[in-house]
């Protein structure tokens, strides 16, 4: 019993480590990519640090909630309907930062 209770412990705990590692890009292309790309529904652009500092203003547990729960146009989960409150942070932090 000690062993099957130990084998289903690790394969909790390596899925959801698995979760948290999810390519970023491959997120960012499947749910945020349609609207921040372009601006689409004044969702501010990715890379646009201007449209960004207005939002990050707020604090990103408010950013986070807003991904999480939807916001004005932005529909609950942006479009990535698995995805943990750490992956919105980082995919909020990866469209806030400045491009060059």
């Amino acid at each position: 019993m000690k062993k099957i209770l130990m084998a289903v412990s690790v394969l909790v705990m390596a899925s959801a480590a698995g979760a948290e590692d999810r390519d970023l890009q491959a997120l960012y292309k499947k749910s945020c990519f349609a609207c921040h790309a372009y601006g689409a529904n004044n969702a501010p652009k990715t890379g646009a640090a201007d449209q960004w500092a207005p939002r990050l203003e707020k604090g990103m547990e408010t950013l986070v909630a807003h991904a999480r729960d939807g916001f004005n146009t932005m529909p609950p989960k942006g479009l990535c309907f698995d995805c943990s409150d750490a992956e919105f942070k980082a995919l909020i932090e990866f469209m806030s930062e400045p491009q060059q």
